[in-house]
């Protein structure tokens, strides 16, 4: 089992270009696998697809990823040359990963699609995206879409790039067994994503298909002092039933510790964030690529 760590920035920061520029470089100076970049339209962080163009430019190697780019209310034909677009320009370092969008009205209100469509647009577009990623031209008749001999160049350089999943509700695990590549939930602890994976790997086969084993993550945060309200209270609307100060370790030594939990539940691809932004990103990259990255050397399985 390959364990890889990428660094996230959740969509409350909006670090500055010179910031931004600089955390990058040091990402990929200090051999983290990926950047990951959140969407929120009514948040102060970048669009994802922004951000990770920008992102590409300062980098060689550093993949790049979404967690996660909200599908419903885009447009799949155009969605489809965008992310192909910028895997080819980035020499296939993409990794998509999609997702509804938040149940809030703000954020529903400016993506144009009421809560109870998310779903079913969801549904049609993503196997859609595929398609126009790996077929020579696409027919399509559905409820939003239609098409005749669609043709949609350029092909991504990955043929064709892997697409995460993120969520953890019934309908989203089943989803993710249904239609994604890979897993990386939030807002969750080991056991919690174990039994997710259940769920998921149930769906897929159900669905004659299979997942690979390789291809279940996490996404955890971490912080250094007490739990911002925020925070208490943004878990405790969407993960009730979980404690935020475990969801949530507290220094950079519990988020080790995290990381191996999760790694001896069989999942093998993080995404590690801080709750808030540091002072200095090249003293926070050096200070959590020390305690984390060895992770990435130690053979596993």
């Amino acid at each position: 089992m390959k364990v890889r760590v990428g660094y996230g920035i959740g969509s409350a920061l909006a670090p500055d270009p010179r910031r931004f520029g600089e955390m990058c470089t040091e990402l990929e100076r200090l051999g983290f696998d990926s950047l990951w970049l959140s969407e929120r339209a009514t948040a102060e962080g970048p669009d994802p697809l922004i951000g990770l163009a920008y992102a590409a430019g300062c980098t060689r190697k550093l993949k790049l990823g979404m967690s996660v780019l909200v599908v419903p209310g885009r447009n799949p034909a155009l969605l489809a040359k965008e992310l192909a677009s910028l895997d080819r320009l980035s020499d296939g370092r993409l990794l998509p990963g999609f997702g509804l969008g938040i149940a809030d009205p703000r954020e529903q209100q400016a993506f144009g699609v009421r809560r109870e469509e998310r779903a079913a647009w969801f549904d049609e577009a993503v196997p859609l995206i595929r398609r126009i990623w790996t077929e020579e031209t696409v027919d399509h008749d559905g409820p939003r879409f239609s098409y005749r001999g669609l043709r949609v160049r350029p092909l991504p350089a990955q043929s064709p790039p892997d697409v995460w999943l993120g969520g953890d509700a019934p309908s989203e695990l089943r989803r993710v067994g249904r239609l994604g590549d890979g897993w990386l939930p939030s807002f969750c602890t080991p056991e919690t994503a174990a039994k997710g994976r259940v769920v998921i790997e149930e769906a897929a086969e159900e669905a004659g298909r299979r997942i690979d084993p390789e291809h279940f993550g996490a996404l955890v945060g971490y912080r250094y002092g007490e739990l911002p309200e925020r925070v208490v209270q943004a878990l405790a609307v969407r993960r009730p039933e979980l404690d935020a100060a475990d969801v949530l370790p507290r220094g950079l030594a519990a988020l080790q510790q995290r990381l191996e939990e999760f790694v001896d539940a069989g999942f093998s691809k993080f995404v590690v964030l801080p709750i808030d932004e540091p002072p200095s990103w090249r003293e926070e990259l050096e200070s959590v690529a020390a305690e984390v990255l060895p992770l990435q050397a130690s053979p596993r399985g």
